[in-house]
């Protein structure tokens, strides 16, 4: 079993090791895994129920009319660019995580440049990344729509797949799915005590506006998660379900 420590000691080592493309494809994979899209919809919808409220208390007639036709717009302005948003998540987001995960794979043993981030777009195998990612993001929400406890589980199951996918992007998603839940079994809590480690560095970044994120906590994370799917990637082929 890896050792939290030393997983986070060879993942700062890596990642200082070749700094300024680490910032660059951590801050690339950190625009994308945030879960902001929901956040834009119920702004917009506190928004109109601000104006609504607005409009009945201190408006009446053509007033409040024109109040609400104006925050139907704007709700409506907001839904278009949170799916906008999505779709881009979905057709380059997506893509650029798991070419992202390919960087830090390989900033292990070597020097990557910062346009392996870009890896995912190559080789033929767009959609089937595509769909592959589409469908662990779907199921991680799904799961979340239960309780919030089933769809963490499911977030650590699913953990590996964006690296699977770096390595192997002509995998099948049922094998990849399969891979990845070998991998995790067993683990999850232990990277959700991961997880948890960085808790101070977290704070940090939000200490600083998110500086601290860009130029250390991220690379420094990603580095880490990547020495944790190097590990269980080698256990995977001790055991022979990765040939």
């Amino acid at each position: 079993m890896w050792n939290r420590i030393d997983l986070k000691m060879r993942g700062k080592l890596s990642f200082t090791r070749n700094y300024w493309p680490a910032v660059v494809a951590a801050l690339v994979m950190a625009i994308f895994t945030g879960g902001s899209y929901s956040r834009y919809g119920s702004k917009a919808s506190d928004a109109y129920d601000s104006f609504q409220d607005y409009g009945s208390y201190h408006m009446s007639g053509s007033q409040s009319m024109a109040l609400a036709m104006f925050a139907l717009m704007a709700a409506a302005v907001v839904g278009i660019i949170s799916l906008l948003f999505i779709i881009v998540k979905i057709f380059v987001g997506n893509l650029l995580l798991v070419g992202g995960s390919r960087f830090f794979i390989e900033n292990q043993t070597g020097n990557p440049g910062v346009g392996v981030v870009g890896s995912a777009f190559q080789g033929g195998q767009y959609m089937n990344i595509v769909v592959t990612m589409f469908l662990k993001g779907l199921f991680i929400s799904l799961w979340s729509l239960l309780f919030v406890v089933p769809g963490i589980i499911k977030h650590y199951e699913y953990l590996m797949i964006p690296y699977i996918l770096a390595e192997n992007p002509g995998m099948s998603r049922q094998e990849a799915f399969a891979i990845s839940k070998r991998m995790m079994m067993g683990q999850k809590w232990n990277v959700f005590v991961l997880d948890l480690s960085f808790i101070g560095w977290r704070l940090l970044e939000g200490i600083t506006f998110g500086i601290a994120g860009v130029f250390y906590v991220e690379p420094y994370y990603q580095a880490t998660m990547a020495e944790l799917y190097a590990f269980n990637r080698n256990m995977a082929y001790q055991q022979g379900y990765i040939r």
